[in-house]
Parts: structure tokens; sequence; C-alpha cells
């Protein structure tokens, strides 16, 4: 099946090229195209907000690297795609949860996005408790991967 996405905006950030560390601090502006505008109306009354991006810059070369050490890193395990949140996967899709810092008309200004300048946008939803999981079960390596990320 053959799936087609109309983006609904952009990311305006101050990083220009991917990292992987100090994305915590970092305050950017997701601006919807004009038609969407309305669609932010009630969001400023959330403290946090679900980011859906598509990671426009993860090649179709590096996509198909499914066995992988996380960030490259010899600390970490080889493990497959669907078990860590790297870009190069099959359809590089991005999710975050962002603090909301403030909304003018189609611009959300946000804080803690992992999305560089430039990322087109697919979805906007607000954070609700149910978003929470009260006793995950993670690996070790993951909190070592996430140390200095946010």
């Amino acid at each position: 099946m053959k799936l087609e996405i109309e983006t609904i905006g952009s990311i305006v950030s101050p990083v220009k090229a991917p990292v992987d560390e100090n994305w915590g601090p970092i305050v950017s502006e997701i601006v919807l195209n004009e038609e969407y505008a309305d669609g932010l109306i009630g969001l400023e009354d959330f403290s946090h907000a679900i980011i859906i991006y598509f990671m426009h810059l993860a090649t179709d070369k590096e996509r198909i690297r499914i066995r992988r050490r996380p960030q490259g890193r010899d600390d970490m395990p080889f493990v497959r795609i669907f078990s860590q949140r790297a870009k190069r996967r099959p359809y590089p899709i991005g999710v975050s949860v962002v603090e909301i810092i403030r909304r003018e008309k189609n611009v959300l200004k946000v804080r803690g996005l992992d999305a560089i300048d430039g990322t087109p946008v697919l979805d906007v939803k607000p954070y609700y408790p149910r978003d929470r999981v009260k006793s995950p079960i993670i690996p070790e390596w993951v909190y070592r991967l996430m140390t200095n990320y946010y």
C-alpha cells in the first residue's frame, strides 16, 4: 500500500543539523499552514503537546540500516530498528512530547522538540494523562543513551 501525506506546517528551530543531545532547553516554533491556525485554539490550555513530524533528512540509503547500535555508540547493544527511536527507519516519522510556551495564531512556541529547522509537521495532539505509563519496563541501556539527550 502506498500512502500519500500532506504536511500541515514546518518547524523553525535554531538547530540546523541533526544532533543526538541537549534538546531539552531548545525553544522552537511549529508554524502551521494558515488553514490550520484555528486548529490550535484551546491548545494553550495544555502544558504539553505531542508533535508528529517527518525526519526529512533521513535519506533512503540511511533507512536500510535496521540493525545497529543506538547513536553508533560502542557501549550500546546491537538492536533492531523498532527497539529504538533512531531516524534511520523504514519510514522516518518522529514523535516528541514538548512543553508549550505559547500560541499565537498559527504558531506554537515549544521547548524540547528534537527536530531540526525545516522539519515538516504531520500532526499536533494535546498531551493527555493516559499518555503516561506508570511503571514502564525499559532496558537499562536506554537510560544511558538518554543521559544527555534532553
